[in-house]
């Protein structure tokens, strides 16, 4: 017998359902082998708990657990020591809700996160560019630009609100130039107040947006700029089709850090209007809010009801951020499991 007649003696026709196999045997294929599972899983999985362990820990510790506690004492009338015993439900919560005061600050805050970035956000941008590129002078630029960032926020408050006195530098300089006109009452007229507020923050934090762009600028390839150059761009043609599209995850996340701060801002307004005039200037803000109408009254469960809505609200816009606004920087950014 030929090798060719043997093979085919070996061989049968199968249908499906008629449990033949290919090379005899009347029973079904036995199922593909399960691959071995990837050496070295339960080390990864150790190593994962032993990096992330600790920073689980004190996030539970110093965010989850303190937040939790805050929710609790809201629901009582509470000094500050001792075991809370004046249980008053939602009394708080609806007190905080309803109070106009809260709802002016709250205001101020929507009017500080809109302005902040529509006046941080275009300077920021045009100085970046302006300091990527060479020109003498660039580093001390911007160390002067960023220095005011890193000023503590009690030196900026006190050094403003000095300045901003109806006998202050600022008014005095206007009467030596002849500008009488354009002395103000800088921070107690509730017209004026909270623009000198937006220029001082501006003043600190635009620093900050700055250097943020100007990393997001030198991650940009220079061969995309020279293809332009060669294409016949323009300067201004060439940071408005490549730099600025290219520069947007770093603007987002700019906007994002933003937004947060200028929800939770404090500092600058207690220290600059106190704890009192800064609602009748209309520099209020519900961090101020909680300080006047919980520690310095007394009712501290009141005033961890007010940080309870503040989170909330925080929280609410952050997740809708990285929702809706985020959600592309993110998905690129994570590729591991894509097929």
């Amino acid at each position: 017998m030929s090798n060719s007649q043997g093979g085919n003696a070996l061989l049968r026709t199968s249908t499906p359902g008629d449990g033949s196999a290919v090379g005899g045997g009347g029973g079904p294929a036995p199922p593909p082998a399960r691959p071995p599972p990837p050496p070295g899983g339960g080390r990864k999985r150790a190593e994962i708990a032993l990096l992330a362990g600790p920073a689980i820990v004190v996030f539970i510790a110093f965010v989850i657990f303190p937040v939790v506690m805050a929710a609790y004492y809201g629901f009582f009338k509470w000094k500050g020591y001792g075991v809370p015993t004046d249980f008053v439900g939602l009394e708080n919560y609806l007190t905080i809700l309803q109070d106009s005061t809260f709802i002016d600050a709250l205001s101020h805050n929507g009017f500080i996160v809109v302005m902040s970035l529509v006046m941080q956000g275009p300077a920021a941008v045009i100085l970046a560019l302006l300091l990527n590129r060479k020109m003498r002078g660039r580093g001390l630029i911007r160390v002067l630009i960023f220095v005011p960032y890193v000023v503590s926020e009690v030196i900026v408050g006190t050094g403003w609100s000095l300045m901003l006195q109806t006998t202050g530098a600022i008014n005095d300089l206007f009467g030596k130039i002849g500008l009488e006109g354009w002395a103000v009452d800088w921070l107690s007229d509730p017209d004026v107040a909270i623009w000198s507020l937006m220029i001082i923050i501006t003043w600190k934090y635009i620093g900050f947006a700055v250097i943020l762009f100007l990393a997001g600028l030198q991650s940009i390839p220079e061969e995309l700029h020279e293809a332009a150059a060669i294409d016949g761009a323009s300067y201004w043609q060439t940071q408005r089709s490549i730099t600025l599209p290219l520069l947007g995850p770093t603007l987002r996340i700019w906007a994002f850090l933003s937004i947060i701060g200028s929800l939770q801002l404090f500092d600058l307004v207690y220290i600059i209007w106190g704890q009192y005039v800064s609602a009748t200037a209309g520099t209020s803000t519900m961090a101020t809010y909680m300080v006047l109408n919980g520690r310095n009254a007394g009712n501290y469960g009141f005033g961890n009801a007010v940080a309870v809505v503040l989170f909330i609200i925080s929280l609410v816009i952050a997740l809708t951020y990285q929702r809706f606004v985020l959600r592309r920087d993110t998905q690129g950014a994570i590729t591991e499991g894509k097929k």
